[in-house]
């Protein structure tokens, strides 16, 4: 479902987007910006300094002296926290980065918060949990996750509920649109392997709840604007094995069909470890929204794969091409909201 944000000043401004190099953060920096210029600004992490545009600034999570002197400068009303390192191999070999970036950055945040409303709205995983049963976690399951990626994002909640009981925590799932790079996303890797000719393997029991970026934005805008605390899942309604959800692209975007491959989690290896079924459920927060905020991605039942050999069959009403595919997956076909496009500077 499309909600549009009002275009009258609403009480999140200005708003400061932290991560707007993932692909939640990238697109939620630009439909912000699009509809309050000069109001919003978003934040990369120095290193990244592919990334540039205007009200885009460079600073770590863990930076506290600049980030004082940005809410210092700018007075933000409010933070949509986007921050994390979602790489789950870099995350195991790497803990103390993981740990830095998905929990420190946190605690730094809130320092500079301090004891003021500033209204926070914090993107947390469905990773917190490890599938081992067969998926539909509402919010108050225990947390088990099985990756150090998973791990720190369930600490970064503790954190949050701990020291901002008034923030908002949203469990994302697979956020469905495009990246500043054309590599950071789900559709982005799997894209380019079919584009490449290369193969691309996918698992059959990794189960998730995708959602369209499209979706998330109005559904941010909301919730910076009201004082709903606590946890909520916010997984799109279809749930879609990573297989399945390589099927798609395949066949949407036209690609060959031998070059998809698949396994089980077990027969990949070790590292990283793998989750299984964290598909969610959402009902909470559409109850308390008073409305379902997402659409089901793809959004038409006919790309829905039925079968494991479902992608061999090019037969229908339109064939697939990577123009269906943008038109389709990166974005919600009931959207008439501009969005920005693939590249490092974001202008583009």
């Amino acid at each position: 479902m499309i909600r549009s944000a009002s275009h009258s000043n609403p009480p999140f401004l200005p708003l400061l987007v932290t991560g707007i190099a993932g692909v939640a953060g990238y697109n939620a920096f630009h439909y912000f910006r699009s509809l309050y210029p000069g109001q919003v600004l978003g934040l990369r992490r120095a290193d990244n300094w592919r990334m540039s545009g205007t009200g885009i600034v460079a600073c770590d999570g863990t930076d506290r002296d600049q980030l004082k002197r940005l809410f210092d400068e700018h007075g933000f009303n409010a933070v949509l926290n986007a921050e994390g390192s979602c790489k789950l191999k870099s995350c195991e070999l790497d803990p103390a980065m993981a740990r830095r970036v998905n929990v420190e950055s946190v605690s730094t945040m809130l320092d500079v918060i301090g004891s003021s409303d500033v209204r926070l709205v914090h993107l947390s995983i469905d990773l917190v949990f490890s599938g081992i049963r067969d998926g539909n976690y509402v919010e108050d399951d225990p947390m088990d996750p099985v990756t150090v990626y998973g791990q720190t994002m369930a600490e970064a909640e503790a954190v949050i509920l701990q020291r901002k009981p008034d923030a908002c925590i949203l469990r994302i799932s697979l956020p469905m649109g495009i990246s500043f790079n054309g590599h950071a996303g789900a559709i982005d890797w799997i894209q380019h392997r079919f584009r490449q000719s290369k193969p691309a393997t996918l698992f059959f029991d990794e189960v998730r709840t995708p959602t369209y970026t499209d979706c998330m934005n109005p559904l941010f805008a909301s919730l910076l604007s009201d004082r709903s605390s606590g946890i909520f899942h916010a997984g799109g309604p279809r749930r879609l094995s990573l297989y399945q959800i390589a099927q798609i692209v395949n066949r949407v975007g036209g690609y060959d069909p031998k070059h998809l491959c698949g396994c089980l989690r077990h027969q990949w290896g070790p590292i990283p470890p793998r989750a299984g079924n964290v598909s969610m459920n959402s009902d909470k927060l559409a109850n308390t929204l008073g409305y379902a905020p997402f659409d089901p991605w793809p959004l038409h039942d006919e790309w829905v794969p039925d079968s494991p050999d479902w992608h061999w069959n090019r037969t229908g009403s339109e064939k697939g091409s990577p123009e269906l595919l943008s038109r389709i997956l990166y974005r919600n076909p009931r959207s008439t909201v501009a969005r920005p496009s693939h590249g490092p500077h974001a202008d583009e």
